[in-house]
């Protein structure tokens, strides 16, 4: 079962936040996060990784970013 964020548009710490708390509702093992910036990009990589998810996909389409983290 996987789960999208889109937190484009939003600005950190709340694609970090979104993201977090998508990892605690514990329904998904993988998710799909889509951001805008090369910033969002990376804090929301470090937490995933920091709570012990793989991050599998960076895919760049332009200046969007979708990263896809699954439970490791």
């Amino acid at each position: 079962m996987s789960t999208k964020i889109d937190a484009r548009g939003l600005s950190c710490p709340q694609p970090v936040l979104m993201t977090l708390d998508e990892i605690k509702t514990g329904n998904t093992n993988e998710i799909e996060i889509l951001v805008d910036t090369e910033t969002s990009k990376e804090n929301v990589s470090r937490s995933a990784t920091s709570q012990g998810w793989e991050v599998k996909n960076v895919s760049e389409d332009g200046d969007e970013y979708t990263i896809t983290i699954k439970k490791g």
